[in-house]
């Protein structure tokens, strides 16, 4: 192995530690939401230097292989992209922190009625599966698998547009708790980006494979 090679080996294996920090921070965000453990939160919020901490290893690592071995072709569209990925984690980790932050707010533990309407674990559900997608995409370079995440993205973008509407007529009859209830709308734009996060991903792992450039392709985001 050369030691080029050696580098680009240390900035993927990063990378894909980072990629499961970030779903388990989200899986764990989910839970916190779902049992409104305050306790979960807080070790969510916690973890959030962690993110950080590999977002700015992976970035000086990138750029130090770009200076001292100007490396070209696929190395050089592995290194791009990830420095891109790693931008598009981190924002992720971001959106898992603000989650959490959200359950500290809370004073009472979420309605389980309108939590089933809202089909909010079924939106993490999808959200997961698509960061697994990309993980495995990633490590494998395997673009088929990158593209499921277009298709999957689509499904968090329909639960989030009825979101709205779920909330106000639950509110008509139900008015002990409207702030509190409010705040579930803004949960389900954070899954929202996070699904466009993981989009922008698996964009970026067909980039280095293929030398396809996908972003603001017609009919890609449905």
């Amino acid at each position: 192995m050369t030691h080029l090679e050696s580098e680009l080996k240390k900035i993927k294996d990063n990378t894909l530690e980072m990629m499961h920090i970030v779903r388990t921070q989200l899986s764990k965000g989910k839970e916190a939401l779902m049992t409104s453990n305050k306790e979960l939160a807080l070790e969510v919020m916690h973890n959030e230097k962690r993110v950080n901490g590999y977002e700015l290893l992976i970035d000086n690592s990138c750029e130090n292989v770009i200076a001292c071995f100007s490396p070209v072709a696929i190395d050089l569209r592995f290194v791009l992209a990830t420095l891109k990925i790693n931008y598009h984690l981190e924002r992720i980790g971001d959106n898992a922190d603000g989650i959490a932050r959200n359950v500290i707010d809370i004073k009472e533990q979420w309605n389980a009625e309108l939590l089933e309407k809202l089909e909010l674990v079924k939106s993490f559900e999808i959200a997961d599966e698509m960061i697994g997608y990309v993980l495995n995409s990633y490590e494998n370079e395997d673009t088929n698998l990158a593209r499921k995440v277009f298709e999957k993205d689509k499904f968090i973008d329909h639960i989030t547009d009825n979101a709205l509407s779920t909330i106000s007529e639950y509110i008509k009859s139900n008015q002990q708790n409207v702030n509190q209830d409010l705040y579930l709308l803004l949960l389900h734009r954070k899954l929202e980006r996070v699904g466009d996060l993981v989009k922008n991903i698996a964009e970026e792992i067909i980039f280095f494979v293929e030398a396809k450039v996908l972003k603001h392709k017609k009919g890609l985001e449905g």
